[in-house]
């Protein structure tokens, strides 16, 4: 019993001198591989400062910027780590960290498809220079302005003040219509007159009344109008004008300056605009199959 036991603390204590040995003769590379993490902690940093004021005139979003010189600074520091493994001789840890960092990433990449789909989408909208936060833009059925890009969704403000929030992944795969990409907005206008008025100075009268209300048309020969058709009580016409706009309340409001104008002029000048009546009709006399009156419609 007393020599296995004198045995098993011989083989402890060589194991331990040979463990105190490696580390001795290791002490150099141990030296070595702190310093690389030291430098590759410091090379970090200046790397992600360096990303952010890089990236800093193309995106103006904050989260998007920190974002990208946090990822730089954490692959410059598992660069740093795997060169100090490497320096440790410590391949074969070093594969297995590999390895498990692959089927881990895989994993995550699984459980996680749509988030990483919308982080990337992110990514590539911040980076897109017609698509801007302040912009007035139409897509998916909403339309406001731009308030907000970050790596998760696509925020706008609707006209009534609210707020829609939408994956990025629908923003990139769907079509996406920017108000202000362009200074300038083409207004269309539909109107009836009665079939009494005097075409040509219909024509005439909604063309200068266009062109004095907006300071951008030169002429009345830059407003565009056109009879489209025999309506039921009046006939349609179209206008149509440029004005200087970047944004779907500044077209509300040219449309609305122009209706307000065309209405006075209108009736200025005696012209009908046209509208359906309804006229009710009550027959009082009793019917012996039905509980009351009857009542008929018909429309002039």
């Amino acid at each position: 019993m007393k020599d296995q036991f004198n045995a098993a603390l011989g083989n402890l204590i060589d194991k331990l001198i040979g463990w105190f040995n490696a580390i001795i003769e290791n002490i150099p590379n141990f030296i070595l591989a702190i310093l690389v993490l030291v430098i590759s902690y410091f090379a970090a940093k200046y790397v992600s400062r360096l990303v952010k004021k890089m990236v800093d005139n193309r995106v103006e979003q904050d989260s998007i910027k920190n974002a990208l010189s946090r990822v730089v600074a954490v692959l410059v520091v598992a660069l740093g780590l795997f060169i100090a493994l490497g320096v440790l001789n410590l391949g074969k840890a070093l594969t297995s960290l590999l390895a498990g960092a692959g089927v881990v990433g895989l994993a995550i990449g699984l459980a996680l498809q749509g988030t990483i789909a919308n982080t990337f989408a992110g990514l590539v909208l911040s980076f897109r220079k017609k698509i801007q936060i302040g912009n007035w833009v139409e897509t998916t059925g909403f339309s406001g302005e731009v308030i907000d890009i970050n790596l998760k969704d696509f925020t706008l403000k609707e006209a009534d003040n609210n707020i829609v929030i939408i994956p990025n992944k629908t923003i990139l795969e769907n079509p996406l219509k920017n108000y202000s990409l362009t200074t300038k907005m083409r207004i269309f206008l539909e109107c009836g007159v009665g079939y009494e008025s005097d075409l040509e100075k219909v024509q005439k009268i909604t063309k200068d009344v266009i062109a004095n209300t907006f300071d951008q048309i030169n002429s009345p020969e830059d407003v565009e109008f056109y009879y489209t058709e025999f309506g039921d009580s009046s006939i349609n016409y179209l206008c149509r004008f440029w004005i200087e706009a970047e944004s779907m309340l500044e077209k509300l409001k040219a449309k609305t300056d122009a209706i307000i104008a065309i209405k006075k002029a209108y009736d200025a000048e005696g012209i009908n605009i046209p509208f359906p009546i309804r006229t009710l009709e009550f027959n009082n006399k009793l019917d012996l199959n039905s509980s009351g009156p009857k009542a008929s419609t018909s429309k002039k």
